[in-house]
């Protein structure tokens, strides 16, 4: 329902965004053919770059209102900015002016203040030409964050005997396949965390989405049994891997059925050994309580577990953070915030309580959070303030 909500807001603001930026556009006419053409017509010539921005709705509804109520902020801004610069600049016109008229013993020069109040009137609409520049610049280097995936390396610390010199770990998350990337493209991607050698693969959830394809599912879990690690890959569920519209042609039991023959571990509030040293926590996602389902809590989760031994918990939405310090686990690895995905979106998910952190990593008692942005998005493929990143973990004794 807030989803819904949000997104209807957004719709508005996007409807609202394209009124004013026709009326903005309508400001690049000089003013002389303005009073010639006439309020309508000027409006309507205004109104011809906004129609590729409804194309863009029409085609792509999300990511077209996402870049009209983008550009819409933007522009708003800049004309503000520049309506403080004006009056200043209009206050200065109209001193120098008043001071430039008739003096006792000089000729007439009563109008060098119409004439410079005239000419500050018709300068060039400077603000509209800013906003279209950081406009294009802004949205373009988000296109190309959400499309050019890293690799984000960590090194975490701990007393606790491994029973190795390092374990590497390597964290794909929020991959929402058919997004940014399709099947192959997600095989790509395997390969180039291939090349970190890392001994063991997790992922954090939202591994498909409402429009992943059979097929493209079947090339990601294929990519995934290619992967050659020394403790295996494994895999806990995000809140868009069940599906939200009953759209998709596979179901999330033929997704699991699939990653289980090509070698995947599908966590369900699961608890594995790895090695003779580490506990590998995977924890059903937080949404299954809004489906009607369950998920057992960390204390519980932990109860029985040897605190000897190192462990880690996989937990999509980070959301538990005190409950899981509390429980004295080592290293919780999430998803779910895409990183913020688009500015401010980041700092309101802390605010409202809705996210713990929304990237990076953070220290609270003995457990280290780490919060990945993911190799993709969700529906907008735009992210600003953030990357597309898989992440190599090193877990190393002290």
């Amino acid at each position: 329902m807030i989803v819904i909500l949000v997104f209807g807001l957004f719709i508005l603001g996007a409807i609202a965004g394209l009124i004013y930026l026709a009326t903005r556009f309508r400001r690049f006419i000089p003013s002389e053919k303005r009073e010639k053409l006439g309020k309508w017509k000027s409006m309507g010539i205004g109104f011809i770059p906004v129609c590729a921005l409804i194309v863009y709705c029409i085609f792509d509804l999300v990511n077209g209102v996402v870049v009209t109520v983008n550009v819409f902020s933007i522009w708003m801004i800049c004309d503000f900015l520049g309506w403080l610069i004006h009056k200043v600049f209009d206050g200065k016109v109209t001193e120098v002016a008043d001071k430039s008229e008739i003096k006792e013993g000089q000729p007439d020069t009563s109008d060098v203040k119409e004439q410079a109040i005239s000419a500050s009137a018709d300068r060039v609409y400077i603000a509209g030409i800013i906003a279209v520049v950081f406009s294009v610049i802004y949205l373009g280097s988000g296109w190309y964050l959400a499309h050019h995936v890293v690799e984000t390396d960590y090194t975490v610390t701990t007393t606790k005997n491994l029973g190795m010199d390092r374990l590497r770990i390597a964290q794909i998350s929020d991959s929402h396949v058919g997004a940014t990337f399709d099947g192959d493209g997600f095989a790509k991607h395997m390969e180039k965390v291939q090349e970190a050698e890392p001994d063991i693969v997790v992922i954090t959830g939202d591994y498909v989405d409402d429009d992943t394809t059979k097929e493209d599912m079947i090339k990601c879990s294929e990519a995934l049994g290619n992967m050659q690690t020394k403790y295996g890959v494994y895999y806990i569920f995000g809140n868009h891997d069940k599906g939200y519209y009953n759209s998709r042609d596979f179901s999330a039991d033929d997704m699991c059925e699939e990653l289980e023959k090509n070698g995947v571990k599908v966590l369900e509030d699961e608890t594995v050994l790895i090695g003779d040293n580490i506990y590998l926590i995977g924890r059903q996602d937080r949404s299954e309580e809004s489906r009607g389902g369950s998920r057992v809590d960390m204390e519980t989760l932990t109860a029985e577990l040897d605190d000897s031994k190192y462990q880690i918990v996989l937990d999509h939405q980070p959301h538990d953070f005190d409950a899981q310090a509390e429980a004295g686990v080592d290293l919780v690895l999430s998803g779910h915030t895409h990183g913020g995905q688009m500015i401010p979106v980041g700092i309101t998910g802390e605010l409202s309580g809705a996210n713990d952190k929304t990237y990076g990593l953070e220290k609270r008692k003995n457990t280290t959070f780490i919060v990945n942005s993911g190799i993709s998005d969700w529906a907008i493929r735009y992210k600003t303030g953030t990357i597309a990143e898989y992440g190599i973990i090193d877990v190393v004794e002290e």
